[in-house]
This record gives C-alpha cells, sequence and structure tokens, in this order.
C-alpha cells in the first residue's frame, strides 16, 4: 500500500489570463494542498512602489508556502510579477524558508505537446532552476485530465528537492513586462 503525499502549503504563480487554470487547479487539488496564493484584488498596486508590492508577496503570502506552483502558459514567462514571485520564493532569509519550486505547463503553452518544451518560453529564472543533472526545479505538462494524485507527488518532491543543492536566483528581476516580443519568441 503506497504512504499518502503529505499536504504542503502552496504558492501558484500565473499569468492573470490564465486564472480559469488557476482556479480549476484549486477546485481539482481541494483538500490535497493550503492554497497560500494572491487572489485578484488582494494587493491594490496602483500607488505602490514595486519594491512595497515585493515585500507584500514576499511576507504575505510565500512567507508561509512550502512549494511554489508556476502554471505555465504561452506567455507566463513575460509577466514581471510571476518573475518577482519565482524569485522571492527562491530566496532564504531570517523571515522566510525557501520555497520548492515546479512548473506547470498549460494546454496554451506551445510546447504542451511535445515531448520537450523550450526553456526560452518559460519564465527565464524558473528555467535557470531547472539546469543540471539533479535540478532544483522541474517543469511538467498538465495531465489530460487533472490528476490530484500525481500532482500532489510532484508538489511533495519539489518539496523535498529544496533541501538539496541551492537554486539559481542571479538573474537580475525584471522591472517590467516584456510585452516587445510575441510569446513565442521567448527570452
Amino acid at each position: 500500500m503506497a504512504a499518502k503525499t503529505p499536504r504542503h502549503k502552496v504558492f501558484i504563480s500565473f499569468h492573470e489570463k490564465d486564472i480559469e487554470y488557476k482556479e480549476q487547479f484549486i477546485r481539482m487539488m481541494g483538500k490535497r494542498i493550503v492554497d497560500r496564493s494572491v487572489d485578484t484584488g488582494n494587493i491594490d498596486d496602483t500607488e505602490l512602489k514595486t519594491t512595497t508590492i515585493r515585500q507584500k508577496i514576499r511576507d504575505g503570502y510565500i512567507r508561509d508556502a512550502s512549494v511554489t506552483i508556476v502554471l505555465i502558459g504561452s506567455c507566463t514567462w513575460q509577466r514581471k510579477h510571476v518573475d518577482w514571485e519565482i524569485g522571492a520564493s527562491l530566496r532564504k532569509t531570517k523571515k522566510n524558508s525557501r520555497c520548492g519550486l515546479v512548473g506547470i505547463l498549460l494546454p496554451d503553452h506551445p510546447d504542451f505537446r511535445k515531448r520537450t518544451y523550450n526553456s526560452r518560453l518559460v519564465p527565464p529564472r524558473l528555467a535557470d532552476s531547472c539546469q543540471g543533472s539533479d535540478p532544483y526545479a522541474l517543469v511538467h505538462r498538465r495531465p489530460q485530465p487533472w490528476t490530484p494524485a500525481q500532482i500532489a507527488e510532484w508538489i511533495h518532491r519539489a518539496f523535498v528537492r529544496r533541501q538539496g543543492a541551492p537554486p539559481e536566483n542571479a538573474r537580475r528581476s525584471f522591472g517590467r513586462n516584456w510585452t516587445r516580443r510575441k510569446c513565442s519568441e521567448g527570452w
């Protein structure tokens, strides 16, 4: 008999156009996870400095998570908030523990049906941590249909991997969204 996969607190990072996938993910995972991600309207960033927004996300949401899941659609790699969330997840500070990291390709991603993915079409900071023979992070394709037990296992493995080699988090943070390039061009 297989052991039950432990329940983890997760932060879900995604492009706002993929909100339906995030909501599906949370419903599907049910009590297998504790959702610690930001919801629409939680942070009014219209008049806040970038450093304040980053701090609110890191200290108010990511701080309590043990794994960050990046839902990767066609344009996710371009988004500054996704970059900031991954960066904060990988940073170990006095207040924040480092999160495990796992990416999931969504059906609208150009490489969803391919055997491999183009690393230039996933968030750069995530791609950096997927390098080497024992990478800190992994990217998976979203199973058709969603399979909670398999995804819970991916989350648990990301949790365990965070105790191994440190992630690659030296890349300079995005100052703005990368909107001058088409999503399919990558970084």
